[in-house]
């Protein structure tokens, strides 16, 4: 009978860690952890505390701090992988998870399902023919080497990108290798994992290839597995359950969706809302029952689809705050103060929040405090602010019990900004215009990590002009964007000029909007 060891990739929720391994291990499979090098130490210490001494859970050796796209996401699966094929000889299966995931069957019936077919389990599709990437690079993923984080180092990537396109650094796919892509959640039968290790054992090119791809952790497992394993061996699927929204993100269940979430034709479900209390309760005990038989209907996709298609959320999915997120009101105006230099602007927030009763918070999609009031979890994260962007601000309207509300953008955001233009809302924005001499371009190449404190004076030179010249390009963008009411502010400009921008862009006397503008030191580096 199959025995599974389970690969669990984890960053947070220590004690959901703790439980999800007992609950696995419950029934005789295993766990082999990789907790994120990112998180605190106390916290994987409390997961060293309660599992140590688990016969059937070992830890990654090494801990990687994982980024997505990056290699680390595939090195901490390989170094858990290895721990496990060396821990879990009795294990058949190697299933990957992550601790949003949960099962939506029984253990005995996951058995079962691996027992009635000899094959692998894993997305693998041709890399160059598939419709599986919809946007942004496609074989720029593979040619060119990648160092840089796309999503917090934008500018570096795409910079290093351009640089190779434009010097024709490109570079070839290892001899004989087919290159496949598709979902990071497999499970491979035990022949599949030792073949894999070996390969990369005798290959290291192979590894050194994929370590400067981007996302690989879509394509590293899917390609070695397509190489090695007969094709009537593999299903082109996971057993993991997931439905992505039309913006790339993951849709989230929640207590209503047990029923529906048995009903699919798969062996696990991500991601469970950690809210969920009920729900993750209920499927816990699901996997350790016996006896019990599984209906498949495998509509929710479908039911998806057509639900988010008719514009709405359906009654089937109870509606929840982040999901309703349409419009603010056509009786409110939001104000947006931009400025690149932040500390301006929050000066700007905290002169209005003095001189004036327009409620005014900081950078909100930029930073966790940004004197907002009390809200509880429901902005507890930047992502989820930055998806749920209107549901956000609307509940800031509401909790500060206002129909006017000022926050500051950064000005590389201009999709969103744009967003809120579009909105039925009136919308406002106060730009910020600086200069920027060399000394604060050069700290703001070190806080983006461009530079490091050990960068010669040369290649500081060398860059100061281009990164001048991308904040310009930024402004410009802005300033040309065709926003109906936009006022300027500029630390070349005399009192009375800002003071003056200042009364439009929140509807002041002209007292008040001067006492703003003279805010003391307000344009000071």
């Amino acid at each position: 009978m199959a025995r599974i060891a389970f690969i669990l990739l984890t960053h947070k929720d220590p004690q959901g860690v703790i439980d999800q391994a007992r609950r696995l291990t419950a029934t005789g499979d295993y766990v082999s952890i990789h907790f994120d090098k990112r998180a605190p130490m106390a916290m994987f210490q409390q997961i060293k505390d309660a599992l140590g001494d688990h016969p059937g859970v070992v830890f990654a050796p090494r801990r990687h701090k994982c980024g997505w796209g990056e290699w680390s996401l595939v090195a901490a699966t390989l170094e858990a992988l290895r721990a496990a094929e060396a821990a879990f000889p009795q294990a058949t299966h190697f299933y990957m998870l992550s601790g949003d995931c949960m099962p939506i069957k029984s253990a005995e019936f996951a058995r079962a399902s691996l027992d009635a077919e000899d094959c692998d389990f894993i997305e693998s599709l041709d890399f160059f023919d598939s419709d599986w990437i919809k946007t942004g690079l496609k074989e720029g993923r593979l040619i060119y080497r990648h160092w840089f984080n796309e999503r917090n180092q934008k500018w570096l990537f795409y910079t290093w990108v351009n640089l190779q396109q434009r010097f024709g650094l490109s570079r070839e796919v290892p001899r004989d290798l087919q290159v496949m892509i598709g979902s990071q959640w497999w499970c491979l039968r035990r022949q599949t994992v030792e073949a894999i290790l070996d390969l990369i054992r005798e290959r290291p090119e192979i590894v050194r290839f994929f370590r400067t791809t981007w996302i690989p952790d879509e394509t590293f497992f899917q390609t070695l597995v397509a190489h090695l394993v007969p094709r009537k061996q593999i299903r082109t699927r996971t057993l993991t359950f997931l439905i992505f929204t039309d913006y790339g993100m993951p849709v989230v269940f929640y207590n209503d969706h047990y029923d529906l979430l048995l009903r699919q034709d798969y062996l696990f479900a991500r991601k469970i809302s950690p809210e969920a209390l009920e729900l993750r309760e209920r499927l816990g005990a699901l996997w350790q029952s016996a006896g019990l038989g599984f209906p498949i209907a495998a509509e929710g996709r479908r039911l998806f689809t057509f639900l988010t298609g008719r514009g709405r959320i359906g009654r089937r999915f109870a509606p929840r705050f982040w999901e309703a997120d349409g419009s603010l009101g056509a009786e409110r105006v939001v104000h947006m103060i931009v400025a690149k230099k932040w500390h301006v602007a929050k000066r700007l927030t905290a002169a209005i929040r003095q001189h004036t009763s327009v409620p005014a918070v900081d950078y909100v999609f930029n930073e966790l405090d940004a004197n907002l009031p009390e809200m509880g979890r429901v902005a507890s994260s930047l992502s989820k602010r930055e998806r749920h962007r209107r549901a956000l601000v609307k509940l800031l309207f509401d909790q500060f019990g206002t129909d006017r509300l000022v926050f500051c953008v950064d000005p590389s955001a201009l999709s969103l900004i744009s967003d809120f233009e579009r909105d039925r809302a009136e919308t406002r924005v106060l730009f910020v215009e600086s200069r920027f001499d060399d000394d604060y371009v050069r700290g703001h190449m070190g806080r983006i990590g461009l530079v490091g404190g050990n960068a010669s004076a040369d290649d500081v030179a060398r860059l100061l002009p281009i990164m001048r010249s991308d904040l310009e390009h930024e402004a410009d963008r802005l300033k040309e964007a065709g926003f109906a009411q936009l006022s300027i502010v500029s630390d070349a400009a005399p009192a009375d000029r800002n003071a003056t921008a200042i009364a439009a862009f929140l509807d002041l006397d002209r007292d008040a909007a001067e006492e703003i503008a003279n805010t003391l030191h307000l344009f000071t580096d």
